[in-house]
């Protein structure tokens, strides 16, 4: 990490830090250190004492699994003994890496144990008190607390507060004190880098620090440099709803992941990481995010990308991803009307409807089979599901359905356990298969004979018909496939969808199925249906849903991810200008169509203007793209300006892509050259690899490696990099401004350089009357 010169400012309120201030802090972080390399050393001991007490139990554990399993009294014994070991096992794992995360919380504080302080004075008290804020709690041997974690609802006032009268919010109600002091520290090693008084969140020293900094491999925690607006999102825990529109760049993503190490601090009685699940745009994304709340000494909570949540739920079906369609919507017209309705909150409401209203006779039933023989009818099935009453639910009939069946299928397996074939059966097991048959659970409970032989014959035969027992237990006797097809042919059309372009989209959908293909807009009202029809698919467990680029999901899709998640609060964030697989929306109508859709108590818009990625003639370009762009602030970083190089043929457009690559790798530790499609992906990657060590990133890399990468832009959603190389943004390539969400997007990746290189002329979209070309470093020959 570039140092900071040592630096003693002017306050904004007008008071000059001294040497001797400077001084008496440096004492103090000191005291503070070795205060932590005390505990440090303690926590050491305590950590060698629990690993030394599990290998110990781990050993004792290895040494009594050699068992006798044959007679009875010993396998009962020793089974007893081997649960208690393993029991015993799982606490002092627990234990031992409770004190592992605090051992890490230590070491990670001793070399910066805070970042902030503040003087405030109670009307109760008679003296000021100093606070320092950092990134955990840590109080002394005494227990004096030397260090407040950021968390801590005091702590919001170095956040929000401005000096002079603050109020500050407590489990007891709002708290009334004053600011006296706002004192900001750049800590490194143990020793004070900078330092300063500020009346501002966070002072543009410390922003410009951290801002100025080389892009880590994975994302880091903003804590010492959140902003006020962030503060909010962070710390609100009233809203059901809670919509983050930011900018490209405006620290959304960081400031929801603070917003999740908040909550679990907050609600840590009631709430897990495990409780909390984030839903990725793309796997490189999840890696790039997840030192995060490690950092903070939390767990990560669980994350998954819409593509895996579909492939998980479809098992056995090929889900088109959302990259998928995007490259296919570039080779074949899209009937937008039609995927604007397929996509609808209108839609998910007729599925709703229809599923309400179905009659049994309308219903897909189909036979079970065994052995290829029909064991229970399609018919007797329906007028099982018939006989339970109209008004109840349709996933309830189902389940009633499923119990009778099983009765009826209790009933074979006593019949058949009579047969001779079970007999002759038993007869043949070696001691060792009867007593698996038999089980742990039924040892020495018969008295008789007979009535032990009853239960493993009854048990051979439940086992031979664990086919129909899985085919009933999981509903495969409702197709809810052709069921969707039935819902499909009379479902209501909006007046802008003619009845042919429906039915080309029922045949398309037929015609995957057929190969076990699904098209992705078609895969949220099928779970839908599937859900309100057979049951299952909502997990209860999830009290928070975070949802990152939610401008690239559908009104539908966000329906089912609420009836997914019942239970869970949801956080929506994204950036309507970066929509790249659906027209743009504006904030305020993306809230007004989810709160109707959703249904949610209390909701809540917080927009983010304020773009800190980039510098500032990089962002002055982005933002001058866009229709709105005025809206978008540009936090004031210096750099170069953007730079456009033009080529009028691919082997001088590839040549100056190697010089630009060698000319930015030398000063920067990640380059990204970005493509609008796979395609022209793989043609960079092929064209530059023999001369340029470089690595093409596709939807299933995992992590983002330092050096030169190359990639489509639609997996850099929500990362960023230190120079970034827009591939031919050329008039051909990007020829209007359907493409410009796009070249917005790939523009505000880059943090300290950005470079177009365009095949032809420019695109119109930056050689437009909007872009001034002074704005622009305008290269049309190569340089040698």
């Amino acid at each position: 990490m570039t140092k900071l010169v040592r630096q003693f400012r002017l306050s904004k309120g007008g008071g000059l830090l001294t040497t001797s201030e400077e001084s008496q802090e440096q004492q103090r972080v000191d005291h503070v250190a070795r205060q932590i390399g005390k505990r440090i050393d303690k926590t050491t001991a305590d950590y060698d004492a629990a690993h030394q007490e599990l290998r110990n139990v781990l050993k004792n554990y290895s040494e009594n699994t050699s068992v006798n399993w044959f007679e009875v009294d010993d396998r009962i014994e020793t089974s007893a003994e081997l649960q208690q070991q393993r029991a015993l096992v799982s606490r002092l794992t627990e234990n031992q890496n409770i004190i592992e995360d605090q051992l890490d919380t230590f070491k990670e504080l001793q070399k910066s144990p805070y970042f902030g302080r503040i003087d405030i004075q109670d009307p109760q008290e008679a003296h000021p008190e100093s606070l320092y804020i950092g990134t955990a709690s840590f109080v002394d041997d005494d227990q004096n607390f030397l260090v407040y974690d950021w968390r801590a609802p005091i702590s919001s006032i170095y956040y929000n507060g401005v000096l002079g009268k603050v109020a500050y919010s407590t489990p007891v109600g709002d708290q009334q004190t004053e600011l006296l002091k706002k004192r900001q520290f750049l800590i490194q090693n143990g020793q004070i880098e900078s330092m300063f008084d500020t009346n501002e969140t966070v002072g543009d020293e410390m922003l410009q620090h951290a801002l100025g900094e080389q892009n880590d491999e994975t994302m880091q925690n903003i804590v010492a440099t959140i902003q006020r607006e962030q503060n909010d999102i962070i710390r609100d825990t009233r809203s059901d709803l809670l919509v983050v529109q930011g900018v490209a760049g405006s620290g959304k993503t960081s400031a929801i992941l603070q917003r999740i190490a908040f909550l679990l601090y907050h609600s840590r009685r009631d709430l897990e990481a495990d409780q909390i699940v984030l839903f990725s745009p793309n796997r490189l994304f999840s890696h790039y995010i997840s030192d995060v709340l490690p950092s903070l000494g939390e767990r990560n909570m669980r994350q998954v990308t819409l593509a895996e949540f579909l492939t998980q739920r479809f098992q056995g079906l090929n889900v088109q991803t959302q990259f998928e369609r995007y490259e296919a919507d570039q080779q074949t017209p899209v009937n937008l009307p039609v995927r604007k309705f397929q996509e609808s909150a209108t839609m998910m409401t007729a599925i709703a409807d229809y599923c309400q209203h179905i009659a049994p006779t309308d219903l897909k039933f189909t036979d079970i089979r065994f052995q290829s023989r029909v064991f229970f009818d399609k018919e007797t099935i329906r007028d099982i599901y018939a006989r339970f009453p109209a008004a109840t639910a349709p996933a309830d009939r189902l389940l009633r359905t499923k119990n009778a069946l099983e009765k009826r299928l209790k009933h074979r397996i006593a019949d058949e356990a009579k047969a001779d074939w079970v007999r002759d059966e038993i007869d043949q097991l070696s001691d060792e298969d009867y007593h698996n048959l038999l089980g742990e659970k039924h040892l020495g409970k018969f008295e008789q004979l007979d009535d032990e032989i009853d239960f493993i014959a009854r048990e051979i035969v439940r086992r031979r018909f664990r086919p129909v027992d899985d085919a009933i237990y999981n509903g495969y006797f409702l197709d809810t496939y052709s069921q969707y097809t039935a819902f499909m042919a009379q479902c209501p059309l909006p007046d802008d969808v003619s009845a042919d372009a429906w039915q080309q989209v029922v045949a398309n959908y037929q015609h995957d199925i057929e190969f076990h293909r699904l098209a992705l807009t078609d895969a949220a009202p099928l779970l839908y249906l599937r859900d309100l029809l057979a049951g299952g698919g909502a997990n209860h467990r999830m009290q928070h849903l975070f949802v990152d680029e939610m401008q690239d999901y559908s009104m539908a899709q966000l329906i089912y991810l609420q009836h997914a998640f019942p239970r869970a609060k949801l956080t929506l964030l994204g950036d309507s200008e970066q929509a790249l697989f659906k027209a743009v929306e504006s904030p305020a109508a993306i809230l007004k169509k989810l709160d109707s859709a959703l249904n949610v108590k209390r909701s809540r818009l917080i927009t983010l203007r304020r773009s800190y990625r980039s510098t500032l003639p990089i962002t002055t370009f982005a933002k001058a793209l866009l229709p709105d762009g005025d809206q978008i602030e540009a936090f004031n970083r210096p750099g170069d300006l953007p730079k456009v190089v033009i080529r009028y043929d691919e082997p001088a457009a590839f040549k100056a892509l190697a010089h630009e690559v060698q000319l930015e790798l030398a000063t920067n530790g990640t380059v990204a050259i970005l493509t609008k499609s796979n395609a022209e992906a793989k043609r960079v990657y092929q064209e530059l690899h023999p001369q340029v060590d470089l690595t093409r990133l596709t939807d299933t890399d995992r992590s983002l490696p330092k050096g030169v990468v190359v990639l489509p832009i639609y997996l850099a959603k929500g990362l960023e990099f230190d120079s970034v190389i827009a591939y031919n943004v050329s008039a051909d390539n990007y020829p209007d401004d359907q493409l410009t969400g796009t070249l917005y997007t790939i523009a505000s990746r880059a943090m300290h350089h950005l470079t177009l290189l365009c095949i032809g002329p420019a695109s119109p979209l930056i050689a437009s009357d909007k872009i001034p070309q002074a704005d622009l470093q305008i290269e049309h020959e190569f340089q040698n």
